[in-house]
């Protein structure tokens, strides 16, 4: 765990803080992904580029007002409180569900096909998760349950986890560490790392356009569901589930139903109905600009 990675000597110190600087990290690595991928793809890395900005403030603005809904009084205890993102705080279901909407928009908004350029960008939701999670890690937040393998991480006094053990008695109050724990961020940055080379492997593979966000779609609540289980930071929400629990049940239902849906669309991807070399802008997203 480190909150503050590094103080900046200006304006008598500017903290740059772990979650902080893993987000920015995070966009920058999708956003370089996506925009070569699709380039590859034959769609133009300059609408990607721009709506890189649309989907990371819908993430940004979708994964804080989810995790101010499911922590108020618990964590969350001012309005001021919501907009001080950089400490950490956001959740992920909440930042996939507002930056698709912002994908959506920005795709009606440009006449952009929705398909392609979604199987584009799913490998750097991988990108953004590994890195988020990352910064979750640094900043302590997202911690697991007790554990006693080699390795399980400790957390320092005044981290989420020691409040959280000091607050219920597991731990006295002059404790430095909190107990070991199950490095679940860990856990969770390394599965969104196998996912991106499923995702990656999956790419040239695809029988039609939508198939690699739904491989995303299928996979991902299944391993978050299973981490879920190791997790301390979550009460229950429903039938002895976690709200994230609840909601990868949720999108696998809806993962059904997607595929359901792509099936009935001829085979076919966008890049190889493509006709010539690809300069600068796609046809396409010429026409739509």
């Amino acid at each position: 765990m480190r909150q503050v990675l590094f103080t900046i000597p200006v304006f008598g110190g500017v903290k740059v803080f772990g979650y902080g600087g893993m987000l920015v990290l995070a966009f920058v690595a999708s956003t370089w992904l996506a925009c070569w991928r699709a380039r590859r793809e034959k769609l133009d890395p300059e609408a990607v580029l721009d709506m890189a900005f649309w989907l990371f403030a819908g993430g940004l603005i979708g994964g804080r007002l989810f995790y101010c809904y499911q922590y108020w009084g618990r964590g969350i205890d001012s309005p001021l409180e919501i907009f001080q993102y950089w400490k950490g705080g956001l959740v992920f279901y909440g930042g996939i569900f507002g930056g698709f909407l912002a994908f959506l928009i920005y795709c009606r908004r440009w006449s952009l096909p929705v398909r392609p350029f979604m199987d584009a960008l799913t490998p750097s939701i991988a990108v953004g998760t590994l890195f988020g999670r990352l910064g979750c890690f640094l900043n302590g937040c997202c911690y697991g349950d007790v554990c006693r393998l080699p390795w399980a991480v400790s957390f320092p006094r005044n981290s989420p986890a020691w409040e959280n053990e000091t607050r219920l008695g597991m731990i006295p109050a002059d404790a430095l560490h909190s107990l070991p724990l199950h490095p679940t961020q860990i856990y969770s940055a390394l599965d969104a790392f196998v996912l991106l080379i499923l995702l990656t492997a999956y790419f040239p593979l695809r029988r039609r356009d939508g198939e690699v966000f739904g491989v995303l779609l299928l996979t991902y609540p299944i391993t978050r569901f299973l981490i879920e289980f190791l997790r301390n930071d979550e009460p229950i929400f429903f039938m002895g589930l976690t709200i994230s629990q609840t909601i990868s049940i949720g999108l696998l239902l809806i993962s059904a139903g997607y595929w359901l849906w792509l099936s009935r669309f001829p085979r076919g991807r966008y890049a190889d109905a493509a006709t010539g070399a690809f300069k600068g802008r796609s046809v396409v997203s010429a026409a739509a600009h």
